[in-house]
């Protein structure tokens, strides 16, 4: 009795020298690491092209002048009649002489006629 109670009373388990570690949270991530750094890299390519597209279109609103055919958001058509700070009047009827304003922001693109060459 005296031999289980001595056993019992044994507190440290004997050590076991092959038993490996567990990994730390940088050696367990190791694998992930490309695919980190695919994903910055991709949301900066996206990130860059969105800022080149979002320049080139504020370029095309500040140089909005008069004759220039143009489209609304709406899918309005019509010509460039006067050009201010905030807005643009766009003739859209030639024959009853219709304008309409609309803000800068309105216009989605400027359109480019196809020419007739001879």
């Amino acid at each position: 009795m005296t031999e289980l109670l001595t056993i019992l009373a044994q507190t440290d388990p004997p050590a076991q020298p092959d038993a490996p570690a567990p990994p730390t949270f940088f050696e367990a991530m190791r694998p992930m690491f490309p695919i980190f750094l695919a994903l910055i890299v991709f949301w900066w390519w996206m990130s860059r092209s969105r800022g080149k597209e979002r320049r080139k279109y504020e370029e095309m609103l500040r140089a909005l002048k008069r004759n220039d055919r143009v489209q609304t958001i709406g899918g309005i058509i019509g010509t460039v009649v006067e050009a201010r700070d905030n807005e643009v009047v766009v003739k859209v009827d030639e024959t009853n002489n219709v304008k309409m304003r609309f803000s800068r922001a309105a216009i989605k693109e400027v359109i480019s006629e196809p020419q007739n060459g001879g």
